[in-house]
């Protein structure tokens, strides 16, 4: 669990950066509606999150450096009885304060009428305006009231930046206590892949595979998955994006399962393919064999230093060439690299940034050029080859192979260290856990 103490650093760097005349605003995810009045369950905005550790609905966070009566207000929902009777306990202003160590608390329903206070002074907002209409209504009818006071020698704000950049730039490098998350919650999925392969036999649903990696989230306090699971067998392992998962699992499909729990807001993001009956076909293998040499090979690529697409780099010419080898690509590999002749089979990229977001933020590129990899950053490696059935000219024993590898990746001062390690990847141990 990350300190409070930990939160308050966070935000004293962000104001640091911002400088003293300027005022940040934060605000929590609108709740969403499932169906009538059933809602989805909630999840807090992870960049608010990631600054309070406040996780109610109904809030702003509001971040003036050098302020004289705090720094850090947070408006919030009233204690209210009767609503807590059925949906559950608030913190309140109190709790604010004392809990999540707010200089200031006042209910949601006063930040119209308050914030023109805080923005007078001050001589920029930052903001991500444009994300959340109500609250940029808001916003900019609270600057419009200080703009009106100016002839009284108010001094409003000049200008709103976005604070997207700045908040998620501290995002992409983990903390310590960031990392014992990510492990942890590298862990608990890693637990129910091996749980969902041990499970996996002919004739039964998709969704049933995903009930056991629910299950095992769950059970260790991954309440949610991190995203929708995707559990493709037979040609579904071919959509990339496929979370259906009710198709019966037959006899000879593969089947790609691509899941992560989160646990106390932090994402992992696992990819395993394996066998429905226990036993990989040689076309099966074969492809197998080439993803599981591009995904090692990527991975001892990741170090710090190294540019980002080198990775993706090291991977294509692996995939490339195991694709001639067993004759699904014809021609020198240098030259079908260079036509980019691997795509119908392997069409996305290397990986992503994994924390609080399982896509989570931070720029891949930096004044325009590919950033390196630095310690402390986690990330993706997933190759895969997808032989769908209307790729031309491929006989159909290759067809509905899908193969993705994909593990979490941490950069250490000396290399890198796999989060996700406790799943099998091997051919030999696959078939030997489903034995």
């Amino acid at each position: 669990m990350i300190k409070m103490t930990e939160y308050a650093k966070r935000r004293k760097k962000l104001m640091q950066q911002v400088g003293s005349n300027s005022v940040v605003i934060l605000t929590s995810a609108p709740m969403a509606i499932r169906n009538n009045d059933a809602h989805f369950p909630y999840r807090q905005h992870s960049d608010l999150y990631y600054l309070t550790g406040f996780e109610e609905p109904e809030a702003v966070a509001v971040l003036i450096p050098k302020r004289k009566d705090g720094e850090f207000i947070l408006f919030n929902r009233v204690r209210n009885h009767s609503e807590e009777i059925w949906n559950g306990i608030r913190a309140g202003q109190d709790g604010a304060r004392k809990q999540f160590g707010a200089d200031q608390a006042f209910p949601i329903s006063e930040l119209s009428k308050r914030l023109p206070d805080l923005l007078e002074g001050r001589e920029e907002i930052h903001y991500a305006l444009g994300n959340d209409k109500y609250f940029d209504k808001l916003i900019l009818k609270a600057l419009q009231r200080v703009r009106g006071k100016i002839r009284n020698g108010q001094q409003p704000p000049f200008a709103i930046i976005d604070i997207t950049d700045s908040v998620h730039e501290m995002r992409l490098f983990k903390s310590p206590e960031e990392i014992a998350l990510m492990r942890r919650s590298a862990e608990i999925s890693a637990h129910a892949h091996v749980r969902a392969m041990q499970f996996c036999t002919p004739g039964i649903f998709e969704y049933q595979l995903e009930a056991e990696l629910l299950h095992e989230f769950q059970s260790n306090g991954a309440r949610y998955p991190a995203y929708t699971s995707i559990v493709g067998s037979g040609a579904n392992s071919c959509i990339l994006h496929y979370v259906n998962n009710d198709k019966i699992i037959k006899k000879g499909d593969i089947v790609l399962v691509d899941a992560g729990g989160e646990y106390q807001n932090y994402a992992s993001d696992i990819t395993r393919t394996f066998p429905a009956s226990g036993r990989f076909s040689d076309e099966q293998r074969a492809i197998y064999d080439i993803v599981l040499e591009a995904q090692l090979t990527g991975i001892k690529a990741a170090r710090p230093g190294v540019a980002w697409p080198a990775i993706q780099t090291a991977m294509v010419k692996i995939i490339t060439q195991g694709l001639v080898e067993v004759g699904l690509l014809k021609g020198r590999v240098d030259h079908l690299i260079e036509k980019q002749a691997y795509l119908p089979f392997y069409m996305h990229k290397s990986g992503h940034w994994l924390g609080l977001d399982v896509h989570d933020v931070g720029r891949y590129k930096v004044s325009g050029k590919w950033r390196t990899l630095q310690p402390n950053m986690v990330f993706t490696i997933e190759p895969g080859i997808y032989i769908s059935s209307d790729i031309p000219g491929v006989h159909k024993s290759w067809h509905n192979i899908g193969v993705r590898i994909e593990d979490d990746i941490l950069i250490t001062t000396k290399g890198n260290d796999v989060l996700s390690r406790d799943v099998p990847k091997t051919v030999a141990e696959i078939e030997d856990l489903m034995a």
